[in-house]
């Protein structure tokens, strides 16, 4: 027993058991759906498909994901959160497992995949909200910041692993075998959400049905400017990095880049950029968290522009990497901001709509990729792409409360909306320290 103790005095006190879990889980998650992501567009490839087909397979993910969103999120604030997780996680384990043995087995259909990947959609609609709720109620408001960083490093650490060595066994083995381990790392995780503890959590009083649920979680989102533009701002944003990254970018890398492997090693520097951003964050707190955070978003429209010259997988790589630095200074402080004005038992409906309205247009924008590489031409597509990405982003800076909405030191646990404090209203957890 005392020779655990150094150890266990190393840990945060913020660093509790459930927080512990969903890192070890995320981990394990990421570890596995980075590679498969790759490995379905390569097993369309493979199947003899064309953009186009990669397209659908894409949506077929995206848009059950949309549909079953708000109803994920108003069933993980009325249900355990930790029982919504493993329930999803169980039904992205099946469905990954039997595209895994189509693929394997030989000649998968396109209809046959859009569905198996249609099931993984619905199951990640119902776990994101539950497990941004979650995740949101494990730590403290005071180290809520480090906490979120803390954590998204982790994930995206267990991602340039997956992203890389989904690439390499996709080029040694086939895609198949990428999704068999996606299946295994979501029997994993789910065993591990299993053991969350939601007892902190106080129950719901009786009441009101799902549509009343659907309504308070809107008035949240609607009395807050700062949220519903940004939601709207990724709505853009999300569309055309998918469309470029699910779509453009294999075939890219298929044609110039040379295939599979210096693909996967580019979504590994991006997710090499965002562990260094989850870094940063872990020292850097900046007061006024959204408009710092949306400054970084421009940086997304650089690897679109660069894969519509194309440049050199070495550009690429470096290119990938900034934004993934830039994406994860907004992540942290766009999760810090939600932490600290959102009620705690409306946090999962609120998540809801910020990942219905980030990814509404997500289906669209994969399905109608093929089609406007045929009307346009590739390269023009991505230099659409890029320029869309600058044009939103300017424009939600015109939002005030954007702009000045600041760190607060406790959590704000008021029911109603309320308005963004002015800039000055509260300070930095700790003194600033370097970008």
């Amino acid at each position: 027993m005392t020779s655990r103790t150094p150890l266990l005095r190393r840990r945060p006190e913020w660093a509790g058991r459930n927080y512990s879990l969903l890192t070890a889980a995320a981990v394990v998650t990421n570890l596995g759906s980075h590679g498969a992501l790759i490995a379905a567009a390569f097993a369309v490839l493979e199947s003899g498909g064309d953009g186009g087909d990669v397209g659908l397979v894409a949506a077929a993910r995206t848009l059950p994901l949309v549909l079953f969103l708000l109803i994920g999120g108003a069933i993980a604030d009325r249900l355990p959160r930790h029982r919504v997780m493993v329930a999803a996680n169980a039904l992205n384990c099946v469905s990954q497992a039997a595209f895994a043995a189509l693929v394997l087995a030989g000649d998968p259909q396109l209809w046959q995949m859009m569905l198996l990947t249609a099931l993984c959609g619905i199951g990640q609609a119902f776990f994101n909200p539950a497990a941004e709720g979650m995740l949101m109620s494990s730590v403290d408001g005071e180290q809520a910041g480090r906490a979120f960083a803390l954590f998204r490093m982790a994930m995206h650490g267990a991602g340039i692993g997956g992203a890389a060595l989904g690439g390499a066994m996709i080029a040694a083995v086939g895609p198949g075998w990428v999704l068999a381990v996606d299946a295994a790392a979501f029997a994993v995780s789910g065993a591990l959400r299993a053991f969350l503890d939601v007892g902190h959590i106080p129950a719901r009083p009786p009441g009101g049905g799902l549509l009343a649920d659907l309504r308070d979680g809107w008035k949240e989102v609607t009395g807050r400017p700062w949220l519903w533009s940004i939601v709207a701002q990724f709505s853009v944003v999300v569309a055309v990095v998918g469309a470029a990254d699910a779509v453009y970018g294999p075939l890219v890398a298929e044609e110039s880049l040379g295939g599979a492997r210096p693909w996967g090693l580019a979504l590994a520097a991006f997710g090499a950029g965002t562990l260094g951003g989850a870094l940063l964050m872990m020292r850097w707190k900046p007061r006024r968290l959204l408009f710092v955070g949306t400054l970084c978003v421009f940086p997304l429209a650089l690897p679109s522009a660069a894969l519509a010259v194309p440049v050199q997988i070495g550009v690429l790589i470096a290119v990938m990497f900034v934004s993934g630095v830039a994406i994860e200074v907004f992540g942290v402080a766009w999760m810090t901001a939600l932490h600290q004005e959102i009620p705690e038992e409306k946090l999962s409906r609120v998540s809801a709509y910020d990942w219905f309205g980030s990814t509404a247009m997500l289906p669209l924008s994969t399905a109608l990729a093929g089609p406007a590489e045929s009307l346009f031409g590739r390269q023009t597509a991505l230099w659409g792409c890029a320029a869309l990405i600058v044009v939103v982003t300017a424009l939600v800076l015109l939002v005030p409360d954007v702009r000045n909405l600041t760190r607060r030191t406790r959590h704000v646990a008021a029911r109603g909306p309320a308005p963004a404090p002015a800039a000055g209203a509260a300070t930095d957890l700790q003194p600033r320290e370097t970008p």
